[in-house]
């Protein structure tokens, strides 16, 4: 009986055993793959950390030289095109440059100048304003003296002269505007044909080896991208300058008119007076 009572208890301190290494076994794999997981994120945050010294490092050694770094993408998208749209930049510039220089000049004060002569306007002094008109530049001026010259004749006259003649300046101050228009539109344009012409190199060299690759493919792609994106930069730095010069035209065509206004009441009281 006591052999029987022994062998029960050998049995059950047995399975208690085995159930609780059973139980601290999932515990110490829970442990060991934490300590590796642990491991393996240290190990991946070192990479990470060498990989991103690497590229500041990189950066840093680049960050001084940013016309290479232009020069490079020029290169990269086929200096053919990328030609095509730096001379659209450059001649684009060049009307915008020679417009703004042009209409800066144009700006005068023009209500002083319809004072001065609505002063010897009013003393009779005819000569006098034709000649302030001619030492001041600008379309306001030329108006004036183009009213003053027939200042004699009917009004009906001379408002026909003055209106005439301000047709005249008005298309001087937009002289050159229709090719920076031009080169607004162009510069897109090229752009967008270095893509069509890159797509078509990268399909020509997956025909000539017969293989979709994903370099194959990038490289056409690379050229693509590279030309529209200074096409479209090209094109917005040319739209700018377009607007600045178009306001400028405004403002002085806005001079203009008022001051054909004030000539033309200036002129009616000189000849009912």
């Amino acid at each position: 009986m006591k052999k029987l009572i022994a062998l029960i208890a050998i049995v059950v301190l047995t399975l208690c055993a085995q159930t609780a290494s059973a139980q601290d076994a999932p515990q110490r794999d829970t442990v060991e793959t934490e300590a590796v997981v642990t491991d393996s994120i240290v190990a991946d945050s070192s990479a990470v950390a060498m990989d991103d010294l690497e590229l500041s490092e990189d950066l840093d050694a680049d960050a001084g030289g940013v016309h290479h770094r232009l020069k490079k993408l020029f290169v990269d998208g086929t200096p053919l095109f990328m030609s095509l749209v730096a001379l659209a930049l450059v001649l684009g510039l060049a009307f915008c440059i020679e417009r703004i220089t042009y209409l800066t000049l144009s700006e005068i004060n023009a209500k002083k100048l319809m004072r001065d002569i609505d002063g010897k306007v009013a003393e009779g002094d005819i000569e006098g304003a034709k000649q302030l008109c001619r030492d001041t530049r600008g379309p306001v001026a030329s108006i004036c003296y183009q009213g003053l010259m027939h200042i004699n004749e009917k009004m009906d006259d001379i408002e026909r002269s003055i209106y005439s003649y301000g047709s005249v300046q008005t298309a001087k101050l937009e002289k050159g505007t229709s090719w920076i228009k031009l080169f607004i539109a162009m510069a897109p344009s090229l752009g967008f044909l270095g893509t069509v012409i890159g797509m078509v190199m990268a399909f020509e060299q997956i025909q000539i080896r017969g293989d979709i690759g994903p370099t194959i493919v990038a490289s056409g792609m690379k050229v693509a991208l590279i030309t529209t994106i200074f096409g479209i930069v090209v094109a917005l730095i040319l739209q700018l300058f377009y607007s600045y010069i178009t306001s400028k035209i405004e403002h002085l065509t806005s001079q203009m008119e008022e001051s054909v206004v004030t000539l033309l009441d200036i002129i009616m009281k000189y000849k009912h007076g």
